[in-house]
């Protein structure tokens, strides 16, 4: 119990650098790009979701790898895709509801960051960063070694 809140813990702080990844680049596309905020959000979920894989297969899921890295990368968008589901839907529904715009955008990310945490977290540690079960050592050879 103790290492799954530690890995939660960890994948949290993850988050908070994803969250900065969103939301910079997120700025950079609708204050300096003019994109607008919707396709801006998505292209700034792509680099949160990149920076939050190479952090989360570092720090939070060490250990062996099942998959080759290309491979892993693109599970772990489709298992952040439900969390984005949930994401967007809460930060859609600022920014038409309340027309959230230019420098508040980044309070809309948040609400959408938190409204997917338990998601993204859940689909990573049962889909992408599965790990088999560990082998329990026959009673009968551990006992003579």
């Amino acid at each position: 119990m103790k290492s799954h809140l530690r890995r939660l813990a960890i994948f949290s702080l993850v988050g908070v650098v994803g969250f900065i990844v969103d939301a910079g680049v997120l700025q950079l596309l609708v204050l300096g790009l003019a994109w607008d905020r919707y396709s801006g959000r998505l292209i700034s979920f792509l680099f949160a979701a990149t920076a939050t894989w190479l952090l989360n297969r570092r720090y939070t899921f060490r250990g062996p790898r099942k998959h080759a890295l290309g491979v892993e990368w693109v599970r772990y968008i489709l298992a952040m895709s439900g969390g984005f589901a949930c994401n967007f839907v809460a930060y859609s529904a600022l920014v038409y509801f309340f027309n959230v715009d230019r420098q508040w955008l980044i309070l809309a990310v948040a609400a959408g960051s938190v409204a997917g945490l338990g998601v993204n977290y859940t689909a990573s540690h049962f889909w992408v960063y599965r790990h088999p079960p560990r082998a329990v050592a026959d009673s009968g050879e551990s006992a003579r070694s």
